[in-house]
């Protein structure tokens, strides 16, 4: 029956006790490139919701073109795509020709949410914006994610996370003094704010459309999704007129607090002390009694402005242990202590993320078996569960051509030919 909502997607170790996911019988039609909407919509899946990932092979998705290998031969599935698009549906439409605009409409109709983060005016330049989409399907939820949002002097600009997070002002605070901003080897804002911005005001949109009935439009800038998570630098300077500076890893309001080099190559602690019962914990698990008699280190204020010399202090005793023991001991005191962990670490040996699952194996047709994230979030009733790997391009068009729109074989197969599903 063309519409119906798409069988075989889920398992049965993802549905709740009642038999149903949260957000089970939401369709979401998802443009989004890269990470941050693509991102937002796969927590949505997650917990239910049918995404449609919407790709052309005319301009393949940026995530798709750097092939890595992997033992069972190479792919052109870059890991990124695999991560932000997985338990989704994936099909290929050229909407730039008028059949496509037409299935894309017919498609929408079929949908409760459309996504995107395009510069502004693309998908209106091919009759797919809001006004456009509404006369298809006038209670549609339409969201729009563009770098600086739709309207203001930088509304034109493109830029990936790099750009986002330094205009947002996440570089200049982010380093060590006297040297260059950065180097953030994340992209900040697209794992962080961004998808997680997106997916909660398509919950509210949601939310509000089974109250009233009514669609909306969402607009999202990337850029001001950023700067509500650099902490309390804007509101810093708006009321002290005092603009944060880099600090590496310690902190302008507590001392000791940073990274410490531990036993072994390349290996570190963060130890953060944020009271003087910490404070006195620290000096007790390191045996340096003598540091509590230390006129330098009496107060948080002289311990602020001797840093550097406490940090030396600490260090020596770190230095001399493993970072898990060291770890083990703070924490055993009630000091706030983390190893600074690699992606081995957290595989191989953190039996905290062994206990919790933190991630799940699927089998993905051509790598084999793979780890993918799961949600953070548990819903004791609910939970939600990644249900199937990330889409090959096109692989799910079959199903969501004729199941959903109820092409027969020989419009599919013309409209491959002709370039329009590609």
């Amino acid at each position: 029956m063309p519409g119906r909502r798409s069988p075989g997607v889920e398992s049965s170790e993802a549905r709740s006790g009642n038999g149903r996911l949260p957000l089970e019988g939401v369709r979401i039609l998802d443009f989004g490139w890269l990470v941050a909407v693509p991102l937002g919509n796969r927590v949505l899946a997650d917990y239910g919701a049918e995404v449609i990932k919407v790709e052309t092979s005319l301009r393949p998705e940026h995530a798709r073109q750097k092939p890595l290998p992997w033992p069972n031969g190479p792919s052109r599935d870059e890991a990124a795509f695999l991560n932000h698009n997985h338990g989704k549906l994936g099909i290929t439409l050229n909407v730039a020709h008028p059949r496509g605009r037409e299935l894309a409409l017919e498609l929408a109709r079929l949908s409760d949410v459309v996504t995107n983060n395009f510069s502004p005016g693309v998908l209106e330049r091919y009759g797919l914006g809001y006004d456009d989409l509404r006369q298809s399907k006038p209670d549609i939820i339409a969201l729009s994610a563009p770098m600086a949002g739709l309207v203001g002097p930088l509304r034109d600009y493109r830029a990936l996370g790099l750009g986002i997070q330094h205009l947002a002002g996440v570089g200049y605070i982010t380093g060590h003094p006297h040297q260059p901003p950065g180097p953030i080897p994340l992209s900040y804002p697209d794992y962080t704010c961004n998808p997680f911005h997106t997916a909660v005001a398509i919950l509210a949109a949601l939310r509000h459309r089974r109250l009233t009935g009514e669609g909306q439009f969402v607009e999202m800038s990337q850029y001001e999704s950023t700067v509500n998570f650099i902490g309390p630098a804007v509101l810093d300077f708006s009321a002290n007129g005092r603009v944060a500076e880099r600090t590496g890893n310690a902190s302008p309001y507590f001392a000791p607090h940073g990274v410490y080099r531990c036993q072994g190559d390349d290996r570190w602690c963060a130890i953060a002390v944020t009271s003087e019962g910490e404070w006195k914990a620290l000096c007790q698990a390191m045996g340096r009694a003598d540091l509590l008699e230390d006129s330098r280190f009496a107060t948080l204020g002289s311990r602020l402005q001797h840093r550097e010399a406490l940090d030396r202090e600490v260090e020596v005793w770190t230095k001399e242990r493993a970072a898990e023991e060291v770890m083990r001991l703070l924490q055993s005191g009630g000091v706030p202590a983390g190893v600074v962990q690699t992606g081995e670490d957290m595989v191989e040996r953190d039996p905290q993320y062994r206990e919790r699952g933190l991630h799940q194996r699927l089998s993905h047709p051509q790598m084999g078996e793979l780890l993918y994230h799961t949600q953070a979030a548990r819903l004791s009733g609910t939970p939600g569960r990644t249900r199937r790997h990330a889409p090959a391009q096109g692989q799910d068009n079959e199903h969501v051509y004729r199941e959903l729109l109820g092409l027969s074989e020989g419009e599919l197969k013309h409209y491959v030919e002709e370039k329009i599903v590609a």
